[in-house]
Order: C-alpha cells, then structure tokens, then sequence
C-alpha cells in the first residue's frame, strides 16, 4: 500500500485497534523519513486514540526537560527547541534534529489545548545516564527526604573517584572485584519504601524513583560492558521494558504507549539470529509480558540514501551515503514494487499482506557509528519479518535528518553491543 500522507495510514490504524503498546522502529538513528512516519503516526494516535505518552530510547533526565517543556510544566522552555539543545550525551542527534523539534512543538501546542490531565508526555527509557540520575536523586532528596541524603552521598562516594567516566568504573570493576553496587541497591531500596504509589505520586516523586532505577541499571549496565558479549545489551533492553512498565503503571488502568527505538530493540529478537547470541529486546519483552494487551511492533527500512552518522564513537556526525541495498535483502527485495517511494505492508491479522512468508531474509541495520564502505559485508541481520514485526514502513530513498548541533562532545561511553544501536 502506498504512502502519501497522514490518511494513507488508515491501515495501520486500524491494524493497531485497540491494542495498549505500539513500538515504532528505525532502520537508522539518522534518516528523516523514519522520524517523520513515525511522528505522523504518532500524532494519528495521540489525537484519535488517546495514547498517553511517547517513550524513546533516550536518557531519562534529558527526555525529562523535554517532558516538562511540552506538556507546559510552571518554568519548563515555553519553545521544545531549548530543551533539545540540552541534550548532551552522544549521539545528540538521536532527539535534538529538526524532525524531533517539529514533533515536540505539534505536541505542546495540542497539549496546552486540554486540561492538564489529558496531556500526552515524552519520556527516556534508556539507561545510560548514571551521574545525570544521581546527581537529580540528590537534589530530589535535599528537598524532600533530607533523612535520605546520607545514603545517596554514600553511592555517590563511591562512584566519585571514576570522576564521572563510565568506562573507568567498568575498567575498575573487572581489575577489582568490587562495585558500588551495595551503595546503589540500599539507595533505590529507601526511595521504593518512602515514595508514594504508582499511580498516586506526582511527576517529581516518580521521576526520583526512576532516576535511581537508572542509577542501579546503568551501574550493572557499565559492569557488565567490560566483559563483552550479549549480557550488557540484555541489562540495557530489560530496563528499557521494566521504565515502560513504571511509566504504564504510574499512568493507570487505561494508559496506551508508543514507543520509539531502533528495529534492534522493537523488532522481535525471536525472529532474528539475535536468539541465538542469547538476546533479547524491548519487542520480544513487551510481547510476552503483554501480549493479552495488544501489542504491534512496526519495523522500517531504506533501499538507499543518506543518513546521519559518525565514523567512530564521538565523532562529529556527519551525512554518509547509504548504498543500494544488497542482493537478495528486504530492502532490494522492496525495490521498485512501490506505487511511489513509500509503501506499507501489514504483516499480521486479517488484512494481513506478507510477501516473504517464513523466509529468512537479510534486514539492513544501521548504527549511529556507520561506514558506508562495509555496508554490504555487515550492517544486515537475518530476519523472518512477519514474525519480526506486524507492520512494515518502507521508504525507497531516503534522506539525513538535520541535527540541531553541528559538533558532537564524546560522552565517555564506550559502544554499545553490538555496535550502536
């Protein structure tokens, strides 16, 4: 089926029904045309069926400013673009581009139309912001539990000789067996004890709590990284799914989600070679944690174009070329069958349309670390895409997103598992 515009998504509206979860995918961090299908669809369902919040692989803190900014929270940036440009992990330009600015002005402009109840929020799922997080429990602490400050000074202590480099605290848990993981468990242990309810406490009482979740997952994420293979990337999408599961609980009975990640995180694992490397993702999580609910996984991909990227961790971003696809893959396989340059295939339920049955086929993967030149000899994971996925968006020609900072700092984070994604 063709896409021209906001309409032509009416199959994949109703594909969703009345399903609680939607999980929008990316083939790259970097491609235009993936954010903005997925903003389109995302307003659909915010405006029409009354989906709560939008969740992103991105740090909690930073997606918080953005949170109170577009929701119109007393003393939040009147313009999204001021929160953005907070954003100082790397990769930037995951959120702060022009695409994720446009998105975030439609949403507080249709927020500050409605009573503050019915508000649809943006929030951070990831979890690689330890210091941000504890630096936030602290100050929340101050304020309201100063009976619990000596505990948080006491993970703080502990992280503070790292002089806040992730990569030597994971350099120092594998040369010593010790970690500050005692002093990061008794802290989340007397947030859980003393802060209200999930669906009685306000923002600020729910962000703490979160914060030193992701002080206790970012400190076994950073742990676990030194020792390579598939256990980081597991500790990463695990926290990923129990922050939705917080952010669904503290919303109440009725809440619905979308979610935007990378098809390596939304994408069943099951239905890839992820599997068997012992990996699971957000995709597979939610479905099986919530499956009764209704739960639809929309992946996409590019046949060739541009994207953003670095050429190494840290790197400035830069436009690269993505070359035509290989032989034989999803992409080069969708090719020339669309009626225009974008389509959709709905993959599952009763209309569904699934021209590669349960054939393994390679699905392009891009990172936020990419070279152009090795595309066809990496960047494809071997995928059965009406498992992987309910719903595919296919964009024949793509172009990068325009990031709202021109030079990139290095974060001090080492890559992902497997690289970038």
């Amino acid at each position: 089926m063709p896409l021209t515009g906001p309409r032509s998504l009416d199959p994949l509206v109703e594909r969703i029904g009345d399903a609680r979860y939607v999980l929008l995918g990316e083939a790259s961090h970097g491609t235009s045309e993936f954010y903005r299908w997925r903003a389109e669809l995302t307003r659909r369902l915010i405006d029409e069926e009354g989906f709560s919040f939008v969740a992103v692989e991105g740090d909690w803190p930073d997606c918080q400013a953005l949170h109170c900014s577009v929701v119109g929270a007393p003393g939040a940036p009147e313009d999204p673009r001021e929160a953005l440009e907070g954003f100082r992990r790397w990769p930037r330009w995951m959120w702060a581009n022009t695409d994720v600015l446009e998105f975030a002005r439609w949403l507080r402009e249709r927020n500050l139309r409605l009573p503050e109840q019915q508000r649809a929020g943006f929030f951070g799922l990831d979890v690689y912001s330890l210091w941000e997080s504890l630096y936030a429990v602290l100050g929340w602490l101050r304020e309201n539990m100063p009976e619990q400050v000596e505990p948080a000074l006491r993970a703080y202590r502990c992280f503070e000789p790292y002089g806040e480099d992730p990569r030597s605290y994971a350099q120092a848990t594998r040369l010593v067996p010790e970690s500050c993981e005692r002093e990061v468990v008794d802290l989340l242990a007397g947030l859980r004890r003393q802060v209200g309810g999930p669906t009685d406490e306000g923002l600020a009482d729910f962000a703490a709590r979160q914060n030193a979740e992701v002080l206790a997952g970012a400190e076994q994420y950073y742990r676990s990284m030194v020792r390579g293979g598939p256990e980081s990337w597991n500790v990463r999408d695990h926290h990923m799914t129990d922050t939705l599961d917080r952010l669904m609980e503290h919303h109440g009975p009725g809440a619905r989600a979308v979610v935007w990640e990378h098809n390596t995180h939304v994408g069943d694992a099951r239905a890839t070679d992820m599997s068997a490397a012992g990996m699971v993702n957000v995709g597979q999580l939610v479905r099986e944690r919530h499956g009764d609910d209704g739960v639809v996984l929309i992946g996409f991909g590019t046949y060739e174009g541009r994207v953003v990227a670095g050429r190494s961790w840290g790197a400035t971003p830069e436009p690269m070329p993505v070359p035509a696809a290989r032989d034989g893959s999803v992409e080069a396989l969708l090719h020339g069958s669309l009626d225009g340059d974008a389509g959709l295939l709905v993959l599952t339920g009763e209309e569904a349309n699934d021209p590669f049955a349960d054939e393994i086929l390679p699905h392009r993967a891009i990172g936020v670390v990419y070279h152009p030149g090795r595309d066809r000899y990496g960047n494809y994971v071997p995928t059965v895409l009406g498992e992987r996925y309910d719903a595919f968006v296919f964009v024949d020609h793509t172009r990068a997103l325009t990031p709202l900072h021109s030079v990139e700092a290095d974060s001090g984070e080492e890559e992902t598992w497997p690289t970038g994604l």
